[in-house]
């Protein structure tokens, strides 16, 4: 993703290859199933039951990838957060850093 939270056309394209490539994963999914089943399946059933399989094949890993997407948002703000922290206490650091060498000059200065 782009800075914005667009995904510009590569984003697209890599979700659209992932979309087609979860359906067919699904397809495979469902004609494996249904084959241990021919014997008792008609062929209405048999397209039936691996037109509902796959379709919760893809349902199961949309639900998956908006889990990863939510935990990834999550995961993100709090090193965000962190990282603020961090930069904070640095810059606090380098202050205190430097008004106590400031001191020491001014101390030193006084002395000579």
């Amino acid at each position: 993703m782009t800075a914005g939270g667009d995904p510009g056309w590569v984003g697209q394209v890599e979700g659209y290859l992932l979309v087609a490539a979860t359906r067919e994963e699904g397809r495979t999914a469902a004609e494996r199933f249904c084959a241990s089943l021919d014997a008792w399946l008609t062929e209405t059933q048999r397209e039936e039951v691996e037109r509902r399989f796959a379709a919760e094949y893809a349902a199961l890993a949309r639900q998956s990838w908006e889990r990863t997407a939510r935990r990834a948002e999550e995961v993100r703000g709090e090193y965000e957060e962190r990282y603020r922290a961090l930069r904070c206490r640095l810059m606090a650091a380098g202050l205190l850093v430097g008004v106590g060498l400031a001191a020491v000059a001014g101390i030193l200065a006084v002395i000579r």
